[in-house]
């Protein structure tokens, strides 16, 4: 299965017609669903994007994506449990030069552990990792 990870910035960016990278992120995603790959994100991703496209967009907005992803069979929600949080702890304190957040240290532990070097995503944390960044 090919597997494409998705960050809070690129849902956010889909979700927003007013955000200028959203047509490239839409146009990626559709790209890569259309090719027959999975789009993965974390319970924890799922979290931070909710909260903020509810205070940048609106709850009915909020409401919209979460419909829109809820239940989809192209879609991997994996959770964040106490070993993944363990791994992104030690990723977290390790890389004291960088300014990753907790989140994203759950998204690179799930994505070594899944294997996925592609990432779905605006934010340049994901180019420290040396993950190939889409769009």
């Amino acid at each position: 299965m090919r597997q494409m990870f998705v960050d809070t910035a690129a849902w956010v960016a889909a979700a927003d017609s007013r955000d200028t990278a959203g047509s490239a992120v839409r146009e990626a995603r559709d790209q890569w669903l259309l090719s027959g790959g999975v789009l993965t994100t974390t319970d924890y991703v799922i979290d931070e994007t909710l909260t903020t496209i509810r205070f940048r967009l609106g709850l009915d907005a909020a409401e919209a994506w979460w419909l829109q992803i809820n239940g989809s069979t192209r879609l991997r929600i994996e959770s964040i449990n106490e070993p993944r949080r363990e791994r992104a702890r030690t990723l977290f304190f390790r890389y004291r030069d960088k300014n990753f957040s907790f989140t994203d240290c759950c998204s690179f532990a799930v994505m070594r552990e899944l294997c996925i070097r592609r990432a779905l995503t605006l934010d340049h944390h994901f180019r420290q990792i040396r993950c190939e960044v889409v769009p």
